[in-house]
């Protein structure tokens, strides 16, 4: 069947049967019928593109129809549209209404946008009829029973979109989540591994190396030693270190130990060095040690300082990972009440240490007002707030900035502010970026429901407000959260000709 056999009568009796026209009268379809643009698509064909600007509306006849959406450089399939009953019902597991699986493009000419997905045929033939923009809208005004059809579904869409969104960006925070945790684990757990492994064969040294000594040594060279290996017990890190002295120091020492004739020379001189300490301090320590037992001396003291090092690294790896789960605990809020009180810039730490891979090469300034009240609700949720902020500004500098977070107490508000000196944010983009489906990235590299996520956690579940400010070399996302027990709203303040431009929502 071509598009030229769907015309006249064949065309009408088509459109009567669609539950979105069956509400018109008889006068209204014979106009349907006059503005139709029937379209036969083959098996992969597409009806639009995802990112281009939306020019109609469309009615699926016959066949099928894929919706889907480029993420991150992955193809997910959002839906599918059917005329066969068996298909379209294993699509309406999530609720959705049978009219939605007739009709699409409708969201973007509502909106005056660009399509936000790409659809497909699916099967050997699908029929489909376009109607211009212009057309869509007459339609509208025309026959008032589409919009009693097409609304309802609208509103399914939006909200499954929401629905898809959450999911995803639960998902992908998990991702981070996961690959930030694996990041930040890396080298304690490297440093672990690597000291269990060296401790075996380093006691195995420590002990013949005592043997040895014991059996070289007077009772007062022994006394010497135990003193000067209390004394390196005791001494503290050394603040700074110059490298180019730390490596004249150490080899000077390793040159000296291997002419006295010491197993391992450079075990002695990295061990000596990294404490801050050189030859001279090594020579007046040892004064007393006569020369048969000097060797001796020197390869249990190297033992002596392997194994200190080895410890050192363990008691620093040790903490390092317990700072990492606890932080990844709290991130996820895991094993605890969804609503509880909790403390703001906890949310923030913890976010910056799950994106710490992202922000590398940025620099991060803290400003948190000393002593602020606790807030009330869901801290898992506003770390998805926090964490599409940070990410979004640590993009737009593109590896390179300054990230500065606020926190401070306003009245009955917590205020939050996530600035970066990135290429700022389109002045004409401004007014829609909480608009669900809007994105200013590139096609394939979001879905335009982030920013929309984070307006709907912060208005809806915290009662609060988002806005943004932005220029170029400065963008700042304002959050403003209600302390707890507080009933007033925590809306924007007004925009003055000082400010720079904002725009702001706040829970209807």
């Amino acid at each position: 069947m071509s598009a030229a056999d769907m015309t006249g009568p064949r065309l009408r009796s088509a459109l009567r049967g669609l539950e979105i026209f069956a509400g018109i009268t008889e006068e209204q379809l014979d106009w349907l019928v006059s503005v139709s643009e029937p379209r036969i698509l083959a098996d992969g064909d597409v009806l639009f593109r995802d990112g281009e600007e939306a020019t109609g509306f469309h009615v699926l006849l016959s066949g099928g129809l894929v919706v889907t959406k480029v993420v991150d450089g992955r193809e997910e399939v959002l839906t599918r549209h059917s005329t066969e009953e068996e298909s379209a019902a294993a699509e309406e597991h999530d609720g959705k209404p049978s009219a939605a699986h007739r009709f699409t493009g409708e969201l973007p000419l509502l909106t005056d946008g660009s399509y936000v997905a790409t659809a497909a045929a699916s099967g050997p033939s699908t029929t489909v009829v376009a109607y211009p923009k212009p057309v869509f809208f007459e339609m509208l005004t025309r026959c008032h029973g589409v919009a009693a059809v097409l609304i309802p579904v609208l509103a399914w869409r939006i909200k499954s979109s929401e629905v898809q969104a959450r999911k995803r960006a639960t998902v992908e925070a998990l991702g981070t989540l996961a690959a930030g945790l694996a990041h930040e684990l890396n080298n304690p757990a490297a440093a672990v591994a690597r000291a269990a492994q060296e401790l075996a064969p380093a006691l195995d040294r420590l002990t013949r190396t005592a043997q040895a000594w014991g059996a070289a040594a007077s009772g007062a060279e022994r006394s010497l030693l135990d003193r000067l290996a209390d004394e390196l017990d005791k001494l503290p890190p050394p603040a700074a270190t110059d490298p180019f002295a730390q490596a004249d120091a150490e080899e000077e020492i390793a040159d000296w130990a291997e002419e006295a004739g010491t197993e391992r020379p450079g075990l002695l001189g990295s061990g000596v060095a990294d404490l801050g300490l050189d030859l001279a301090w090594l020579l007046e320590r040892l004064e007393g040690v006569g020369e048969p037992a000097l060797a001796p001396a020197l390869d249990h003291l190297a033992a002596l300082l392997e194994i200190r090092s080895l410890a050192a690294e363990l008691r620093a790896a040790g903490p390092r990972i317990s700072q990492l789960v606890s932080a990844t605990r709290d991130y996820a809020n895991l094993d605890r009440a969804p609503e509880q009180r909790f403390r703001v810039t906890e949310g923030l730490e913890n976010t910056l240490v799950v994106l710490r891979a992202k922000l590398a090469g940025i620099s991060i300034v803290r400003e948190y007002e000393p002593g602020l009240p606790e807030l009330t609700g869901y801290p898992s949720e506003l770390n998805q707030v926090w964490t599409n902020l940070v990410d979004n500004a640590a993009e737009a500098m593109e590896g390179s900035g300054v990230l500065t977070l606020r926190a401070r107490a306003e009245g009955v508000c917590m205020v939050v502010e996530i600035a970066d000196t990135g290429r700022g944010i389109p002045a004409e983009s401004l007014p829609r970026i909480f608009e669900p489906f809007y994105t200013t990235k590139d096609v394939g590299k979001g879905t335009g429901l982030g920013l929309h996520l984070s307006y709907r956690i912060v208005t809806q579940r915290h009662h609060g407000s988002i806005a943004a400010r932005s220029r170029p070399g400065e963008t700042r996302m304002v959050v403003r959260l209600p302390f707890a027990g507080s009933a007033q709203s925590c809306a924007p303040p007004a925009t003055t000709p000082e400010t720079a431009p904002i725009v702001g929502t706040s829970p209807s």
